[in-house]
């Protein structure tokens, strides 16, 4: 976490506070990354490794799918921030012998470079710091890691534009997506309903690609549905008691949403897709509720 629409952020100094970005104390004694420009941390309260765990390694099933994968196996990592989600699925996938492609979105490195910079406190990099050098020199690294051979590639700029390029046809289509941005309300660009629906026109129909975001707000869930994703319940993570899991195959969406949470979205102060970066909150239009009524998740319910 966490990537943010827009440039990047001023250069301004050092090594307790370099480029906007700060170590944050956690609860458990352990270390973040805050951003101190959009007043948001990286992985609050259970810190980098236990929330990159649970919300994207055990939640996607990452061992197990990239080990039923048959040679390689696509990630597309959309917040690289200081690289924790792509590192826990690094180590994760250590044991399988396949080829791991990760591409990592973020409009700035700054703060993996300053994660890279406080490696001894934050404690995920042990291993892996040449390779993060490499990323951060040449935006890309290869590399072997256990039984897994790992390609990695970060590509820089504001990621809703780099979405409608040309060039984004071309990507290599991924198995899983890790949505880590920052809030709706700090960065409404990284939630249209216009940003999820190209992401789902860019997967393949032949290739199962599950979605998991932080987010368990009525306002994300009806986006992701009616950009045709199939959308469920996901894990706890921290504080969280839900996040959200999404797929272009209900075969991937273990807890699917039902009646009850449609009829509580239809009741929602703040379930109507974001159609512009603009954040605002505003219940469902009528438009949006007969969509919904359409789904093939809701349908025989």
């Amino acid at each position: 976490m966490n990537i943010q629409a827009g440039p990047p952020p001023a250069n301004n100094s050092s090594n307790s506070i370099h480029s906007g970005y700060c170590l944050a104390r956690l609860p458990d004694g352990g270390y973040s990354i805050r951003d101190l420009e959009v007043g948001e941390t990286f992985h609050p309260v259970i810190g980098p490794e236990a929330e990159a765990q649970a919300l994207y390694v055990s939640q996607l099933g990452i061992p197990s799918r990239i080990q039923g994968a048959n040679t390689e196996f696509v990630v597309w990592d959309i917040g690289l921030g200081a690289a924790a989600n792509a590192i826990a699925v690094i180590r994760a996938a250590r044991n399988c012998s396949v080829t791991l492609r990760i591409l990592s979105f973020d409009r700035t490195l700054e703060p993996l470079k300053f994660g890279i910079e406080n490696a001894d406190r934050l404690g995920y990099f042990h291993g892996l710091e040449p390779h993060i050098h490499a990323l951060i020199k040449e935006r890309r690294a290869s590399f072997i890691h256990g039984k897994l051979s790992v390609e990695w590639e970060a590509l820089l700029g504001d990621f809703p534009s780099l979405l409608q390029r040309d060039a984004a046809e071309f990507w290599p289509k991924p198995h899983a997506i890790l949505h880590d941005a920052y809030s709706p309300m700090r960065n409404p660009a990284m939630w249209t309903l216009p940003l999820f629906e190209r992401i789902n026109r860019l997967l393949s129909p032949e290739r199962g690609c599950a979605l998991a975001t932080y987010s368990r707000s009525t306002m994300l869930r009806v986006t992701l549905l009616c950009a045709g994703f199939f959308v469920g319940a996901g894990h706890a993570t921290g504080q969280k008691e839900e996040t959200t899991i999404a797929a272009n195959t209900p075969a991937l969406v273990a807890t699917p949403l039902g009646r009850r949470w449609l009829m509580r979205a239809r009741r929602s102060s703040s379930a109507q897709p974001l159609e512009k970066p603009v954040y605002r909150q505003q219940r469902l239009s009528e438009e949006m509720w007969d969509k919904l009524l359409r789904h093939p998740q809701f349908q025989g319910l």
